[in-house]
C-alpha cells in the first residue's frame, strides 16, 4: 500500500475481531509505541509505520505513514520538524481523515500564520489569536474532548497490557498522557517567546517566520529529551494540567473506538513483526 494511501473497511473488524486483537496484542512480548490523534467523528491512532481511524459509526480508515528515512530524520533540529509534518500525515493526504474543504482549511490554518509577519506588531498578534481561537474550535467541537481522553486510555491500555480489561470496561486506564501535542503546546509556547526575545538577526519581513520553524524544531527537541529522563518530568507537568481542559472523562463507548483503532495498527505491526 502507497505511503499514506487510505483503504475504508465499514464491516471487516467486529466486536469479536477487535477482542481476538486485542488478546493477542496483552499476551504480546513487545509493543510499538503509539500515538494519536482525536476527531470529532472518531479517534486516529498511528505508530511508527501505520495509522488508523476508527469513525463513531463503525467505520475503519487504514493507511500507511510516509518513511522517515535518511540523515534528514536524524539530524538535530531537522528531525522534529519531520517528525511533525510525518505527524499531519492522516490528516492532509490526499486519502486521509480529513476530506475536502477541512484539508483546505487545515492547510490553510497551517500556512495562513506565515502571512501575519507583514502586518503590524499589533495586527500581526490579534491575526494570529484569531486564526488559533479559530482552530481549536474547529479541533475540539463535538465528541472531540471525550474522545480525546479515549485515545489516551487506549494507548495507556496497549502500554500496560490492559487492553482487553479496558474494552469490557474492566480497567479504565489514564486519560491524561505525557506525549499528548498539548504537552508539546504547552513547551513550545515559552520556548518560542524565550526565542524571539534572544533572537540575533534584525527583524527583516521573513525573520518572524524563521523564528517561528526555529521555535518548533527546537521545542521538538526539548519534548524529546523531557520524555527520555525521568528528572525532567516535571516540565511536562504545565501539559499535564491543560489535558484537563483539552480531554473529558471518555465513556466506554468513546474507549471502544479508540481502541478499535489500536486494534487496527496493531493487527498490521503484529503481521509484520511474524513475517
Amino acid at each position: 500500500m502507497p505511503a499514506g494511501r487510505a483503504v475504508r473497511h465499514s464491516d471487516d473488524m467486529g466486536s469479536h475481531d477487535v477482542l481476538e486483537l486485542l488478546a493477542r496484542a496483552d499476551a504480546a512480548e513487545a509493543l510499538p509505541r503509539l500515538g494519536g490523534m482525536a476527531r470529532p467523528n472518531g479517534v486516529v491512532i498511528v505508530s511508527e509505520r501505520h495509522w488508523a481511524f476508527a469513525s463513531v459509526d463503525g467505520a475503519i480508515g487504514e493507511g500507511v505513514l510516509p518513511r522517515r528515512r535518511g540523515a534528514m530524520a536524524r539530524l538535530p533540529l531537522v528531525r522534529g520538524l519531520v517528525r511533525l509534518s510525518t505527524s499531519l500525515a492522516p490528516l492532509l493526504r490526499g486519502r486521509g481523515v480529513a476530506r475536502g474543504r477541512e484539508r483546505m482549511l487545515l492547510l490553510a490554518a497551517l500556512v495562513v500564520p506565515f502571512g501575519f509577519v507583514a502586518l503590524p506588531g499589533r495586527w500581526s498578534l490579534v491575526a494570529g489569536i484569531a486564526i488559533t481561537f479559530a482552530l481549536i474550535v474547529a479541533l475540539f467541537r463535538g465528541r472531540t474532548l471525550r474522545l480525546h481522553g479515549a485515545e489516551h486510555r487506549a494507548i495507556a491500555a496497549a502500554e500496560e497490557r490492559r487492553l482487553v480489561e479496558s474494552w469490557a470496561g474492566i480497567a479504565r486506564p489514564s486519560r491524561f498522557a505525557a506525549r499528548c501535542g498539548t504537552n508539546f503546546a504547552a513547551i513550545a509556547v515559552p520556548v518560542t517567546v524565550g526565542l524571539q526575545a534572544v533572537w540575533p538577526f534584525a527583524p527583516e519581513i521573513w525573520t518572524p517566520a524563521v523564528v517561528m520553524v526555529a521555535a518548533l524544531a527546537l521545542s521538538m527537541e526539548v519534548w524529546l529529551v523531557v520524555q527520555g529522563r525521568r528528572a525532567l518530568r516535571p516540565l511536562l507537568l504545565p501539559g499535564l494540567a491543560l489535558q484537563r481542559l483539552t480531554t473529558r472523562e471518555p465513556s466506554l463507548e468513546d474507549t471502544r473506538v479508540a481502541l478499535a483503532a489500536v486494534a487496527s495498527v496493531l493487527r498490521r505491526e503484529l503481521e509484520v513483526n511474524r513475517c
